[in-house]
């Protein structure tokens, strides 16, 4: 045990993270093969999948594949008299949404997190001081994770990102691998070369023909021959698959503001329901406030959309701080009333869309 200075790191990355979201809310794709990307088209579509489920993977469909090179594997699936792929468009808005979630629970366990993607993030855990409770953590994560998305996220867990990083994809879905500092030079070698990060395939194929496929065969090269044969990068390499690297986690998550908005079946200027709506608003952004581990804000700004499309935003900046739905309400009520009569709306149009937004967080 080598006391305060050990450094623990986990790495959550959601499994299959689109397609899973799309499972959960359409409980009728479940079981199926899904793809979620670009329209197929009938195998002349010219996008990528952006994520396939697990079900998916089987027939070889993958992240990043061509949209049409995924159709022609559903369809020779199908002729086997297997379930054909469904392709899903992306929603991004809807990922955004439960990701900023999942990103909240996870801070809710962490004291530094950096968000290295939509579905995926690190979370220094060295304050729990050993990897056995590093352990405790993590599961406690993907419980919570579980319980209130019904999503999994499988876990790595190691003395640094990158441990931490190969780790979380060992035993996806659903996964935790943890990976001790002495364990992690051990942990690497076994691996094709791909998994160090900056190996890609052109770097694959060029070590291949030196007879390089695992980490352990390229640990037969000296650091200066690494660097003679890849530059800069060639030391990089020499320290990543000794499972050395020092790269620090940085919180990069600075909400700048928190909003809703609803966009109406029916443009309107009725003013009590409007106000209705008004409420419901400004219970979900304190709702996502105090998810988010805020208390207070101190500037609100309303958007009103009329019908032709105009959009307007009017804000307000408060002397003090504050903390509750009603001074919320308020607020947002006398900036949107204008919009309802001729102070703001002198032609009278009917409004499509509302919107409230905190700002300037505590």
């Amino acid at each position: 045990m080598i006391g305060r200075s050990m450094r623990i790191v986990a790495h959550i990355d959601m499994d299959a993270f689109f397609a899973a979201v799309e499972e959960r809310d359409t409980p009728r794709f479940g079981g199926l093969p899904l793809a979620v990307g670009a329209d197929p088209e009938g195998g002349k579509g010219r996008g990528v999948v952006s994520t396939a489920n697990y079900k998916a993977r089987e027939y070889g469909i993958h992240s990043a594949m061509p949209i049409s090179t995924a159709w022609r594997l559903s369809e020779a699936a199908r002729r086997q008299g297997k379930p054909p792929v469904l392709f899903l468009s992306v929603d991004m808005k809807k990922y955004a949404e439960v990701s900023q979630r999942v990103m909240a629970i996870i801070r809710g366990f962490a004291p530094v997190v950096e968000e290295a993607g939509i579905d995926e993030a690190y979370a220094d855990l060295s304050f729990a001081g050993s990897y056995e409770k590093t352990e405790a953590v993590c599961r406690d994560i993907k419980q919570a994770i579980r319980d209130r998305e019904r999503l999994t996220a499988s876990v790595g867990i190691g003395p640094n990102k990158l441990i931490a990083k190969i780790a979380s994809n060992e035993k996806k879905p659903d996964g935790l691998t943890v990976v001790r500092e002495q364990e992690a030079e051990a942990f690497l070698e076994p691996l094709p070369v791909r998994k160090i990060p900056g190996i890609g395939p052109k770097t694959e194929a060029e070590l291949a023909k030196q007879g390089v496929r695992l980490v352990r065969d390229l640990k037969r090269f000296s650091r200066e021959e690494l660097q003679e044969w890849f530059g800069k990068r060639g030391a990089e390499f020499y320290e990543m698959i000794r499972g050395q690297d020092d790269t620090p986690i940085q919180e990069n998550y600075e909400p700048k503001s928190i909003g809703e908005e609803e966009t109406f079946d029916q443009d309107t200027l009725d003013a009590i329901f409007i106000g209705d709506r008004l409420k419901d608003l400004c219970q979900e952004v304190m709702q996502r406030l105090s998810a988010e581990g805020f208390r207070q804000f101190r500037t609100v700004v309303v958007k009103a959309r009329f019908a032709d499309f105009e959009t307007h935003t009017r804000t307000h900046t408060l002397p003090q701080p504050a903390d509750s739905v009603a001074a919320l309400e308020l607020e947002t009520w006398k900036l949107l009333l204008p919009f309802l009569d001729r102070r703001e709306n002198p032609k009278r149009k009917p409004i499509r869309l509302i919107g409230v937004r905190v700002e300037k967080l505590q």
